[in-house]
């Protein structure tokens, strides 16, 4: 089984899985069969020690002083599984697991049909008992044969262990605008928290030009030709995390004309990513 260590994070190559894996770029989104949105599948793959296809071979309904807190319209099913592949995984995995899943009843409030499917997990090892999974949310199983899911969550997995990954942002430190010479012409720096990691956003305004931007997670100027596209790792750390306002007190232009200015800017840019389109 070839693999290859990143760090984190321990992706398995072709020869495990038989498919090889996605280029580098944007995940698509998944499909209504699964519901699933580009921050959707981020926020599952961030969260998972382990991503992997299993085929259940057996799956039983726990009666429901057995199943607290469970949804109404819910069943919660004690599965036994075969591993078909492994997408990415921090721990050892067998050929047999175990788990349990919160789904929908049917229309006739039967419990769903589970063997011989495929279903993709999102999940953590339980410690101190080998082969059992706990996913990491009650309903973390999808199946796996939408034939966009297992593609986008690989090229998700992807994006994560590049050694360029953007940081996680948790607010916005600061922000100043310079104006230029010329009337309508300035620069707005947004400086971002980012586990101490360099994280800017810059904003140019230019007479007779539309305004530009873009953000740069190293130590050189961002590139305002080349914002970040829509269902990128880059794009989720800023739409999926930055206030909807510059914060009150951030601003340290040298006064209110440019403050006002940083403020229109830092809104620009806001609009320019749109909403973070979480399901989840």
């Amino acid at each position: 089984m070839k693999h290859a260590l990143i760090p984190g994070f321990l992706l398995l190559a072709s020869a495990c899985s038989g498919v090889p894996f996605a280029a580098a770029a944007p995940a698509q989104e998944a499909p209504a069969r699964t519901g699933l949105t580009y921050p959707d599948l981020v926020g599952l793959a961030e969260s998972s020690p382990i991503v992997i296809e299993v085929q259940p071979t057996r799956a039983i309904a726990l009666e429901p002083e057995r199943a607290p807190g469970v949804a109404p319209g819910m069943v919660r099913l004690y599965v036994e599984a075969d591993t078909v592949r492994l997408l990415g995984s921090r721990a050892p995995i067998g050929a047999q697991v175990k788990y349990l899943v919160d789904l929908p009843r049917d229309a006739k409030g039967k419990p769903p049909r589970l063997e011989k499917t495929s279903q993709l997990l999102f999940a953590r090892p339980v410690p101190q008992r080998p082969g059992e999974l706990q996913l990491v949310a009650p309903d973390a199983q999808f199946p796996a044969a939408d034939p966009m899911l297992v593609p986008a969550v690989i090229a998700v997995l992807q994006e994560l262990a590049s050694e360029n990954a953007p940081p996680g942002i948790t607010g916005v430190r600061e922000s100043i605008h310079v104006p230029g010479n010329l009337a309508g012409e300035g620069e707005t720096q947004i400086f971002l928290e980012a586990g101490g990691a360099p994280a800017a956003i810059t904003v140019r305004r230019r007479p007779g030009q539309p305004t530009r931007w873009g953000v740069s997670f190293n130590e050189l100027v961002a590139d305002v030709n080349n914002p970040p596209r829509r269902d990128t790792l880059a794009w989720y750390r800023l739409a999926c995390a930055l206030p909807a306002s510059l914060p009150r007190g951030a601003d340290l232009s040298g006064n209110r004309e440019a403050s006002q200015k940083a403020a229109e800017d830092y809104r620009f840019v806001i609009d320019e990513l749109g909403p973070c389109n979480r399901t989840r």
